[in-house]
């Protein structure tokens, strides 16, 4: 019988350690189960244009970068709002299309009152008559309601929901657009809100 030498053990725990480590670092099985894992998007990108002037400001929220970049918006006002997604210099926003039966975006708008409504086209509209929320229209009653408050957008892409909605319901001093259950978050982005 041939016994094992230390060479033999050491290879074997080796492989036994990146076996694990692979395994371990994979959301909830394959990697192709999810098409655009977290830790790939490093920006969101919100291309805000208001409607009466035709000019649009791009808002970038870096990832783990820390920080809100303020989105300045007018009362009375409405905007169209497109969300990008960046993997580094590559353009992520296509892939969330191709899998749009996969994601949904939900707006969260503490303390404002903005009335959102989704003008998503059939490229990231779900199978389920749901759109992504790629592309926004917001009417701007209140950017600010509190002037003591943080105004924001807390803006959440989650990857397979088990069941969205587009309704809206008050949160606190707010509105919320969107809604989910199950899923995980892909990523999230906070975005202070200005007169």
């Amino acid at each position: 019988m041939k016994l094992f030498n230390t060479k033999n053990i050491i290879q074997l725990l080796a492989v036994l350690f990146i076996a694990i480590t692979v395994v371990s670092c994979q959301r909830d099985g394959s990697s192709e189960e999810d098409d655009i894992p977290q830790e790939e998007l490093t920006n969101i990108i919100l291309k805000v244009k208001d409607m009466t002037t035709g000019n649009t400001a791009t808002y970038n929220y870096s990832m783990g970068a820390g920080g809100a970049q303020a989105i300045q918006l007018q009362n009375g006002k409405t905007y169209q709002v497109s969300a990008e997604f960046k993997n580094g210099n590559e353009d992520a926003t296509q892939e969330i299309k191709d899998a749009k039966d996969e994601h949904f975006l939900i707006y969260n708008f503490p303390n404002s009152d903005i009335v959102l409504t989704r003008t998503d086209d059939a490229s990231s509209t779900r199978a389920d008559g749901k759109r992504v929320g790629l592309k926004t229209e917001w009417v701007v009653n209140q950017a600010i309601k509190n002037a003591s408050a943080t105004s924001q957008l807390i803006l959440t892409l989650y990857h397979e929901p088990a069941s969205v909605t587009e309704d809206s319901q008050v949160s606190g001093n707010g509105i919320i657009f969107g809604t989910q259950t199950g899923g995980e978050t892909d990523a999230q982005a906070n975005y202070t809100i200005t007169n």
